[in-house]
């Protein structure tokens, strides 16, 4: 990491790694720390997860906060200084004047978690769900002959079938729908007894048949953390003839990409995320929705009589509705691209040729486009992929097993962290190309996946937890230790036996434990517990903007 001290280097070994492993620009200095203008002293990636939310939400299907078992804010990190050295290469070749790029872990988890702190933020009754503990149990589910899977609809019809097949009764159904819908939103899943008593009845290739019969996909829970197959994060291929070099820029004042247009055409969060960042860098961003509008739109609670999950990611977008499927409509659409650098969609896999508005298609439109597909599986599951949503790819994919320590069930992460991670590596692929065209003139087609994108999280082998590795309840919360410490440095600071300070940090406050660590020189960091919390804290205050709702601000710092 480049340009950064020697401590910074060493905290954001992660994020570093995966910014090598994308390619930045080696001409940009990338600096990376911890915690940015959050005026916190954030020592390492627990701590991150701690102070800025990701163990508040990560944790809300279990009813506590609860650590990842990745070091997945710094792999944001990563990817986030990666684009920002790409960003600055673009800006620089346009004329302006831009050799350094600043990031950092914190600003990487606020990104992370952002829909969630928007409908915290907001003024509703709804605006903070929690898990019910009477709810019932969660998914994966386990079936009459010990296999544990995992399901996926995005439609009632195809959950309907596939219950009343299995043998469940309506009200369960009913109640069932509700919450499994809404977890991407919400990060919890309470669903009734009763459908995990049905599959629990139920031989594994019975409940196969029936998620063919009824439309439901179903996948086996990997026990491995290891990814089934090794691919890029992202793959670029030449596309169609070059088109005019990009206008100069002297020095852009709306970001780096400040005069570039980006259309697309994408849904729910992977794709969104996409358009999201590109904006935030300063392009133009066109969002074509079907008439009526994105469906999202609607979904409590809102602001402004929108949403807030779907303004989180789509604000600032100049929005124009489109039918796709007629003819008018495709048009209409290869009219916005020919004024256009990119198009960005995250269709499902063939819908693209099918209204022939695949790379090559638009690619006649518009001279020298990068074409971006963000897909769930991409090319690594086969001709016909499972449903490429982001807990199959979890479970699918080995991430889960990754989350999950050696002795414990494994469970995706409620909180959608392959459908962020996938939508920063597609704007990533996106500015790769878009640089490869201000140099050359030359368009590029661009395919990044959910799955692709979690092949950046380092996993090591599943081991038994850490008993001093948090959060730690204490009498009115909970709270992280300095990663790695010494059982013998512990003791020494807070009293008692190695195997005792579990217990004894619920003798005493948040607060008195985090006295008691200064004193011994050690940073002992408070696990957010409500993420309203955050939107309050004069600490965040040079990260978070707020206008409807609260939102993080750009994390680069560019010079």
């Amino acid at each position: 990491m480049s340009g950064a001290p020697t401590s910074e280097r060493a905290a954001a070994r992660v994020a570093a790694e995966v910014r090598d492993a994308l390619r930045g620009e080696p001409d940009v200095t990338c600096e990376i720390d911890w915690s940015g203008p959050v005026r916190a002293v954030l020592p390492d990636e627990d701590a991150v997860q701690a102070a800025c939310g990701i163990m508040q939400v990560h944790g809300r299907a279990a009813g506590r906060p609860a650590a990842l078992g990745v070091d997945y804010a710094s792999v944001v990190a990563g990817v986030l200084a990666s684009q920002g050295e790409l960003a600055a290469a673009i800006a620089r070749a346009r004329g302006a004047r831009v050799s350094r790029v600043r990031t950092s872990v914190a600003e990487a988890a606020l990104l992370a978690v952002q829909q969630y702190l928007a409908v915290a933020a907001t003024e509703s009754d709804d605006a903070e769900p929690r898990a019910d503990p009477g709810g019932g149990p969660r998914p994966p589910f386990t079936t009459a002959d010990g296999v544990r899977c995992e399901l996926e609809t995005l439609d009632a019809e195809p959950w309907l079938r596939f219950w009343r097949t299995l043998g469940a009764g309506n009200a369960a159904i009913s109640r069932g729908w509700g919450p499994f819908q809404q977890r991407f939103g919400t990060a919890c899943c309470p669903l009734p007894p009763e459908l995990h008593e049905v599959v629990g009845r139920t031989r594994f290739a019975e409940v196969l048949a029936a998620a063919a019969e009824s439309g439901v996909a179903v996948l086996p829970v990997r026990e491995d953390p290891v990814p089934p197959w090794e691919v890029p994060a992202c793959t670029t291929t030449p596309l169609g003839s070059a088109g005019a070099p990009l206008r100069p820029r002297g020095a852009p004042a709306a970001g780096p990409l400040d005069g570039l247009v980006v259309v697309e055409s994408t849904r729910r969060v992977q794709g969104p995320v996409a358009g999201h960042v590109l904006r935030m860098l300063g392009a133009e961003v066109v969002r074509v929705e079907p008439p009526g509008g994105d469906p999202m739109r609607g979904i409590p609670p809102t602001a402004g009589g929108t949403s807030v999950r779907y303004r989180s990611l789509n604000d600032g977008k100049r929005v124009v509705e489109v039918d796709i499927k007629s003819a008018a409509g495709r048009r209409a659409v290869h009219e916005l691209v020919a004024d256009a650098e990119v198009f960005v969609h995250n269709w499902a896999p063939g819908k693209a040729a099918q209204l022939g508005l695949d790379a090559d298609d638009l690619a006649r439109s518009a001279p020298g486009l990068v074409y971006a597909w963000a897909s769930g599986w991409g090319g690594a599951a086969g001709p016909n992929p499972p449903l490429g949503t982001d807990f199959l790819v979890q479970v699918g994919g080995g991430l889960a097993a990754a989350l999950s320590p050696a002795g414990a069930p494994v469970r995706p992460s409620l909180m959608t962290l392959t459908d962020v991670l996938g939508g920063l590596v597609c704007a990533h692929g996106v500015l790769r190309a878009l640089l490869r065209r201000v140099r050359t003139g030359a368009g590029a087609r661009v395919d990044t996946s959910l799955f692709s994108a979690a092949g950046l999280v380092p996993r090591a082998p599943r081991a038994r937890p850490d008993p001093l590795r948090g959060p730690l309840r204490t009498a009115d919360g909970s709270l992280v230790l300095p990663r790695g410490i010494d059982p013998a440095t512990a003791t020494a600071a807070f009293g008692g036996a190695p195997g005792e300070l579990p217990t004894r940090f619920r003798e005493r406050t948040t607060g008195e434990w985090v006295h008691r660590g200064a004193a011994a020189g050690l940073v002992v960091t408070p696990v957010c517990a409500d993420l309203r919390d955050l939107t309050t804290d004069d600490r965040f205050g040079a990260a978070l903007g707020r206008a409807e709702h609260v939102f993080p601000l750009p994390p680069w710092e560019f010079s």
